[in-house]
């Protein structure tokens, strides 16, 4: 099957200026030479700490934030080089679903008005058949049509991410960017949104790329995780060998910290506590950007980049592995 997502040697850099009385400038590699594939209908997972670049890299993607360099092609059509008018329609291709939906929607706008919008962006739809479709467009997301005169401070956090979802599902993209959606969210409303959005993945046929730091939630929503440090691809495999059998030390690191429900194995496991902060992106280290941190480097992890290689069914950057 050909890949519906290609993403190619991608880099995002942001210059910032040395010093408040210099004219000089550094560059944040924020996301720095990343590359991978998407089939159609798969779920892929992104994971890393805070300012690995996992957000970065999902709205490089969708073009809300431009690239410095790298090739982003979706169903054979090259994102990056479009422009104007020819970006605005291929929107309708991908959207994105953004962690707060009570910072992404329109406070003034009622859920009519907010959805209207969306089906009117990228579609000719009659005037006649608004209603119709922005009440499919709720029942899609598990609202009623009571909700349709009513603004966004009216709802609960759950019912506001369940708007942000219609309004993106509207223009029937193929692919959609979830950015951290239920971390906002109570615990028990998060497996309700999860469960909705594997349901709406299955019936669609939706890809999503799925951005995360929880990877037990990752493991459970997701086909494969792809495990990210200061802007690059460490771990891409399987969900369940990713979580279950990571390779990677950095990977191997999140999983201890993940708590385990059972009190006698949280007691009995050995946690992989890391040293020190992750490396500033302004100035990474040479080398592999995580042997700073990691208890098994080498020489060779300190001077050489461990490029991201294919073992045992999943791709790892590691020199010791």
């Amino acid at each position: 099957m050909s890949a519906l997502l290609e993403v190619t040697d991608v880099r995002t850099w942001f210059p910032v200026a040395d010093g408040a009385f210099r004219n000089g400038t550094q560059t944040v590699k924020a996301v720095d030479g990343v590359s991978f594939t998407m089939r159609a209908g798969e779920a892929l997972g992104l994971a890393g700490e805070s300012g690995c670049g996992k957000t970065t890299l999902g709205r490089t993607i969708v073009r809300l934030t431009e690239p410095t360099g790298g090739r982003v092609k979706l169903d054979g059509l090259d994102v990056t080089a479009l422009e104007g008018e020819g970006l605005r329609k291929s929107r309708a291709q991908f959207q994105m679903i953004f962690q707060d939906p009570q910072a992404s929607l329109n406070p003034r706008m009622t859920v009519l008005e907010t959805l209207v919008e969306a089906l009117q962006a990228h579609r000719a739809v009659p005037a006649a058949e608004l209603r119709g479709r922005v009440l499919k467009l709720l029942e899609q997301v598990g609202l009623s049509e009571s909700a349709l005169d009513q603004y966004p401070h009216q709802f609960s956090g759950g019912q506001r991410q369940r708007i942000a979802i219609a309004r993106a599902l509207a223009v029937e993209p193929k692919l959609i960017v979830a950015d951290e959606p239920v971390s906002a969210l109570d615990v028990s409303i998060r497996a309700q949104i999860l469960t909705l959005l594997n349901e709406l993945r299955a019936r669609l046929g939706l890809s999503l790329i799925f951005i995360g730091h929880d990877l037990a939630v990752l493991r459970g929503v997701c086909d494969r995780i792809a495990v990210m440090y200061l802007g690059r691809i460490v771990e891409l495999g399987p969900a369940r060998d990713v979580v279950d059998r990571p390779l990677h030390p950095y990977t191997q690191a999140l999983i201890s910290a993940v708590p385990v429900p059972d009190p006698e194995r949280e007691r009995s496991r050995q946690r992989i506590v890391l040293e020190g902060d992750p490396p500033s992106p302004l100035s990474p280290p040479s080398g592999c950007s995580f042997h700073p941190r990691c208890a098994k480097k080498s020489e060779r992890c300190v001077s050489e980049v461990p490029p991201l290689v294919e073992r045992d069914g999943r791709s790892v950057a590691c020199h010791v592995v």
